[in-house]
């Protein structure tokens, strides 16, 4: 038998993850709605992998770059296995939705009506929708077949209308019809008290012949593209802002790496759009079900049926904060660790409206990598800067596919009077910190917020991540020289206690696994405990499968990517990698080293990826307050444990689900919301009730 490479491709790993989201779609154990939206999340993961991973490796193709990988393909291998790969994934996704899902939803009573089914109730409906709300928005472009065609948006539905010849036009005519922006994609229509619901390209369809009243319309088929999104700026950028901007008008114009088409397309129109937008037979995606599938989203979300989704988790209060206790009281009293989302954000939002308010206050600094649309901390930062407070924000504006909406969020901050810098020259500023300097009786104080996850309310009520209140005096000196080193272009000095990405990130885990490696060889106990997103830097993978032949036992539970292939014998056989799909998508990124005795935890913001450890500016923050380190081995350890929603990555590159098999279901994030709520539950309780008499005020 062939001794498989030590390392899996990235690319294929990271489909295997988006399958296992695919199983939860497929899941009968999961209520049927939320199974829709585990499907339309497919639909969206694997949008932003053509964007970026496919136009990648076309980008190392078109270059003439043909290095291997870890897994020794070079990019045309790789673009071939991914191509194979993302056919019989999407095959998938269709079998999915109209063998197992669209039947079951009819029989709950949510109908998507299909291919002009209509009942002569429904037509007219339809007809007076389209008369008022379709026809007077959309506009169709023609476009003869020696021309090129207009501009079409990245990820935006399209009709294809082939127009009969006639004998002033003998040669074909063909025109598009963009489809969005536009009106909704799911169209409710209603008969005898029932409500079903149509696409609008199905609409469009049955009434196209409306848009083009001279002309007989011989066929029409909705197609939509992905353009290649795998565009960076110069490492010596000069102008920042310039350059994302230019990046931002060249996705628009980016090559075609993906054209997906209705399976009833005629040779003739799909042989047009191939050679229109450049594109091989093989990144042509053909399904006989509706085109974008994240339209299920809005299905997922649909109004009642409560009984065809998830029950209702509560996120819990801070237990550490009492009501109408100060933020920066209770930090003071000791070190704060919130678990997300089954606690609420609350806190973290809080820290910065009450320190823009706080006339104590007198610095706010903080790291900005993807921020919500409405954002409450930025609107706390323009507050506080208004107010004269010393604003510092860091605004990444090389956040892929935030870059928009962050270049907006850095002009607000800029006109209400913050001191604005635009990421770091040649880097990715990744870290997750906010530093408020406060003016306190016994002097200078500083508060710190450091987390794995950015700050963002929308995305923290659907993401697994840790936050970390401290002030800490090392790590308050430690975090004003992070700043003053980017602010100031200074080369950043040693840290007391925190570790940062580019300067020493990788050599503090390397140096980590190392004390766990010696330790083994000398016989005492060794252990390594890691959660992270994503695992594929070969230097540190080669560390762990050194420290793994020492007898160094190794528990890894990743997300998404990982390259290493674990249980070898002779090089993995003690290393175990999980991978957890559940409700949350988990981010939080926790590391537990056994150290000699001397256990060492850590929270981060950093993967172990080259591009983290190399490429971004990150922190490694260690956790020492008792407590605190109590809670996160939990945290760690518990995952380890489901037997629900985990799924053990094989030596071969597969993922095997665990099962009971006769033990009691347990399910990770089901014990860590009622760890959250237990925490909460005993905090009330154990507050004191305190009488205060009403006394009489004195009579004068």
């Amino acid at each position: 038998m062939e001794t498989p490479r030590p390392f899996i491709n990235r690319e294929l790993s990271w489909l295997s993850f988006n399958r296992r989201v695919l199983e939860e779609a497929r899941n009968p154990l999961i209520p049927l709605l939320e199974r829709v939206k585990f499907l339309a999340i497919t639909a969206n993961n694997l949008d932003e992998f053509f964007m970026v991973r496919v136009g990648s490796l076309e980008f190392l193709i078109a270059e003439g770059r043909g290095a291997p990988d870890l897994s020794g393909r070079n990019p045309q291998e790789q673009l071939v296995d991914v191509r194979v790969k993302t056919h019989e994934f999407m095959a998938e996704q269709e079998e999915c939705y109209s063998s197992e899902l669209a039947p079951k939803l009819r029989e709950e009573g949510i109908v998507l009506l299909r291919n002009g089914t209509f009942s002569v109730a429904q037509r007219a409906h339809i007809e007076t929708f389209f008369d008022s709300e379709i026809f007077p928005v959309l506009s169709p472009m023609r476009v003869a077949e020696n021309q090129d065609l207009p501009l079409l948006r990245s990820l935006s539905l399209h009709v294809l209308v082939k127009l009969s010849a006639t004998a002033d036009h003998p040669e074909p005519r063909y025109a598009v019809l963009p489809l969005e922006p536009g009106p909704s994609r799911l169209i409710e229509i209603s008969e005898n008290e029932s409500t079903a619901t149509v696409l609008l390209e199905d609409v469009v369809r049955l009434l196209i012949h409306r848009f083009f009243p001279d002309d007989d319309v011989e066929a029409c088929v909705p197609f939509r593209i992905t353009r290649n999104a795998d565009m960076s700026v110069e490492h010596e950028a000069s102008d920042l802002l310039k350059e994302m901007m230019d990046v931002l008008l060249e996705r628009r114009t980016s090559g075609c790496v993906r054209l997906e088409v209705s399976d009833d397309i005629s040779p003739e129109m799909l042989s047009f759009l191939t050679n229109a937008l450049s594109v091989s037979d093989n990144a042509v995606y053909k399904t006989k079900g509706p085109i974008d599938l994240k339209f299920l989203f809005r299905l997922a979300g649909i109004g009642g049926h409560d009984s065809l989704k998830n029950e209702d988790w509560p996120q819990f209060p801070c237990a550490d904060l009492q009501e109408g206790e100060s933020m920066f009281s209770a930090i003071s009293r000791k070190d704060i660790v919130l678990h997300h989302p089954y606690e609420a954000y609350d806190p973290v939002v809080s820290f910065v409206q009450e320190a823009a308010q706080d006339p104590a206050v007198l610095a706010i600094k903080q790291t900005l990598y993807r921020v919500s649309k409405h954002s409450r901390i930025m609107e706390a930062l323009i507050r506080a800067a208004e107010q004269g407070k010393n604003v510092t924000a860091l605004v990444e504006l090389k956040a892929r596919f935030d870059e928009a909406a962050n270049i907006e969020w850095a002009r607000k901050l800029e006109l209400a009077g913050v001191q604005v810098l635009y990421g770091v020259r040649g880097l990715k500023t990744h870290a997750k910190l906010c530093l408020i300097v406060r003016r306190e009786p016994e002097g200078i104080r500083r508060y710190l917020h450091l987390g794995t996850g950015n700050y963002n309310e929308s995305t923290a009520s659907i993401y697994g991540d840790i936050s970390l209140f401290t002030c800490d005096r090392d790590m308050g000196s430690d975090a004003s020289h992070l700043f003053n080193a980017i602010t100031g272009y200074s080369h950043p000095r040693s840290y007391l206690k925190l570790e940062a990405a580019p300067i020493g990130l990788r050599q503090k885990l390397l140096d980590l696994i190392a004390v766990e490696t010696e330790s083994a060889r000398n016989g005492a106990e060794a252990w390594i405990m890691a959660k992270m997103n994503s695992l594929s830097d070969r230097e540190l993978v080669e560390a762990l499968y050194t420290a793994s032949q020492a007898g160094v036992r190794i528990a890894l539970n990743i997300r998404g990517i990982c390259v290493l292939r674990p249980g070898v014998p002779g090089m993995s056989e003690n290393i175990r990698v999980i991978s957890i799909v559940d409700r949350y998508l988990e981010h939080s990124r926790i590391f537990f080293f056994n150290h000699a005795g001397d256990q060492r935890l850590y929270i981060s913001s950093a993967d172990w990826m080259g591009r983290n450890v190399d490429r971004r500016v990150e922190l490694f923050i260690p956790v020492e307050d008792e407590e605190a380190r109590s809670r996160l081995a939990f945290i760690l350890q518990t995952y380890f444990k489901d037997n629900v929603n985990a799924w053990e990555l094989q030596a071969d590159g597969t993922y095997v689900r665990l099962l009971p098999n006769g033990n009691k279901a347990f399910s990770a994030q089901r014990r860590l919301h009622s760890e959250a709520r237990d925490r909460h539950n005993n905090a009330v309780s154990s507050r004191k009730l305190t009488f205060e008499p009403l006394r009489a005020k004195p009579r004068t």
